[in-house]
């Protein structure tokens, strides 16, 4: 009896080792899973819920982009950042629930990047909303990124909402005598924000405002000119707290924080840019209210510290909204 206890023992355990050698070594095999993150990120401003939507990222050459500064310049302050050219930039918007208001601050790439952008409508339905909850859609600018979504297909991307936009800024993308005056490389500019918005301006629901202006409470718009000649931030207050949408106020971080006068080759105006950049760090720097840009690594929303060399941007801490 002995000898055949040894015995069954010996087998049990043979056989436990082999079964988790087996599971171990399927774990050890598992396939990838290169399925992509959700794209949102929701936070609270006072009464004010605010969701960032990601559109997608995109590797962007900033060496062929950049103004006023250097390649060495340039390689240093990507390499301070663990970066290296080109950059995988984010492509960020905003939606905005004040409560009594749904609104959405940029639309994203849509179909002009293929694949690689336009995946902000598949994260906002992730987030708990529909494009037609939208009631408004605020244009920080008129370039394809920010606009090319609000097309889906040739329906509208959001059939029940206003867009809005600073008048100059219509003016200036939707004329022809404009577009017939461009460098050819730039001409594609501006059809695009033409298939964009003109369709919005054919059913009725395109307004433009006037420099600063009150749109819905809690959200206002800020003229911020410069890198377009209509180019807006909008401002969002609610008991206190504030956040300023940025829009493509600035594009590298990694850059042009630490070098505010580094201009991006798509400014129609790099000298106004410049002022606007500076004047809007300084006043979040000072004041320590919230700041979101388009182009930051996603979500896109944090603070700006100032220190000896210029600015630090501080990421928001993750938390889940309450």
């Amino acid at each position: 009896m002995g000898n055949n206890r040894r015995v069954a023992w010996g087998i049990a355990i043979a056989i436990f080792g082999a079964a988790l050698a087996a599971f171990t070594g399927a774990a050890a095999e598992a396939p990838f899973s290169k399925a992509q993150p959700v794209g949102y990120y929701r936070m609270m401003l006072g009464d004010i819920e605010v969701t960032a939507l990601l559109d997608g990222l995109a590797p962007v050459p900033v060496g062929n982009l950049l103004r006023n500064t250097t390649p060495l310049e340039l390689e240093k302050a990507l390499a301070r950042n663990f970066l290296k050219d080109p950059v995988a930039m984010s492509v960020n918007g905003y939606l905005i629930n004040t409560g009594t208001k749904l609104v959405l601050v940029d639309a994203g790439g849509g179909k002009f990047y293929g694949r690689i952008l336009g995946k902000l409508v598949d994260n906002l339905k992730a987030a708990g909303y529909q494009p037609e909850q939208v009631d408004e859609v605020y244009i920080t600018h008129m370039h394809a990124d920010h606009v090319g979504g609000l097309m889906a297909g040739d329906k509208l991307a959001f059939p029940n909402a206003i867009v809005r936009a600073d008048k100059r800024e219509a003016a200036y993308w939707l004329g022809e005598t404009n577009m017939d005056a461009a460098a050819q490389d730039d001409k594609n500019s501006f059809k695009q924000a033409m298939e964009s918005v003109n369709p919005y301006i054919a059913a009725g629901r395109f307004k433009t405002f006037d420099g600063d202006s009150d749109l819905v409470p809690g959200v206002r718009a800020r003229a911020s000119y410069g890198h377009t000649p209509g180019h807006t931030t909008y401002v969002v207050e609610s008991k206190g707290e504030k956040m300023a949408l940025w829009g493509d106020l600035m594009h590298v971080g990694a850059v042009q924080f630490a070098q505010p006068s580094v201009t991006m080759r798509y400014d129609t105006d790099a000298a106004t840019a410049i002022i606007v950049r500076k004047e809007s760090y300084q006043d979040a720097s000072a004041k320590a209210y919230w700041i979101a840009a388009a182009h930051l690594p996603f979500p896109g929303i944090g603070h700006l510290r100032a220190d000896d060399s210029g600015y630090v941007f501080v990421p928001a801490n993750y938390a889940p909204a309450q």
